[in-house]
């Protein structure tokens, strides 16, 4: 019998999420320890480069296969460290990272989706978007920024966009780090007690916290409503920080393998380039 894929493991069901019932601490498709998980890391370094390599050289020669990465969760989940540690093992070249912060007027008068277009990776590409457009139905939701009826319009809006997406030769990667309220303090306590860490801390934090139980349910009103089969979404447990990027790199890694990428054909006469080489 094969082993189940990362992706069986971690994609979410379809039905109504409950995300209190989803173990933060899991290691689903992983029984080592953290330095058997770290060593596993760093042995996918090759695969997830050569693969990348692959997509960037595709789009080079005019395929137009690419694939967005959509990484959310709570403060502290580690949007960051997974930038680093499982983005970070690809050339920087092909990557393109968006960071969304609050729209501008400018943007606002667009329509949510449209700073989102603009942002989108080109062929050959990896796009990651750390935040995205679901910020519009979860910030916007809790925080009573825009009308009920206007929240309840986009869920749809953005089943629409994702199938698009797909449809255009875009996979479409949606990754939830899923941390618990009590490692979230303790992560909070860490850039407290660390004089090196306070730019990352921000006490605007701790005011959210109060709204714990109101942003994990807008995490499950979206993930239920937006886990389609063109885009997908996957919980990954992130209290352990490890587990986190092990999980993230072999999510890219499946999505791209599929893609069956080719090195493109010399568009020369490779033996006619050889000699003038040799005679240079």
């Amino acid at each position: 019998m094969s082993q189940p894929t990362w992706s069986s493991l971690l994609r979410l069901p379809p039905g109504p999420v409950d995300l209190a019932s989803l173990d933060t601490r899991a290691t689903p498709g992983f029984d080592g320890k953290k330095a058997d998980g770290q060593a596993a890391l760093q042995e996918l370094g090759p695969v997830i480069s050569d693969l990348q390599e692959r997509l960037f050289a595709a789009g080079r020669a005019g395929g137009d296969q690419r694939l967005l990465l959509v990484v959310q969760g709570m403060d502290t989940s580690g949007k960051g460290g997974t930038m680093r540690h499982a983005v970070g093992l690809m050339d920087p070249q092909g990557v393109s990272i968006r960071a969304f912060k609050a729209p501008t007027p400018t943007e606002r008068r667009r329509g949510f989706l449209w700073r989102i277009r603009q942002a989108l990776p080109e062929p050959g590409q990896i796009g990651v978007f750390d935040r995205s457009h679901y910020e519009d139905v979860l910030a916007a939701r809790v925080r009573k920024l825009v009308r009920p009826a206007v929240v309840e319009s986009r869920y749809e809006a953005i089943n629409d966009f994702e199938r698009e997406l797909a449809g255009s030769g875009c996979v479409v990667v949606k990754v939830m780090l899923h941390i618990s309220a009590d490692e979230q303090r303790a992560r909070l306590a860490e850039r407290l007690d660390d004089p090196a860490k306070y730019w990352k801390y921000n006490p605007s934090d701790i005011d959210d916290r109060k709204l714990w139980p109101d942003f994990q349910r807008a995490y499950e009103i979206a993930l239920e409503r937006c886990n389609t089969d063109a885009a997908p979404w996957h919980v990954v447990p992130a209290d352990r920080k490890w587990y986190r990027n092990l999980a993230v790199t072999q999510l890219l890694i499946e999505h791209l393998a599929p893609l069956k990428l080719d090195w493109p054909p010399a568009d020369f006469d490779v033996e006619a380039e050889k000699a003038r080489l040799a005679a240079s």
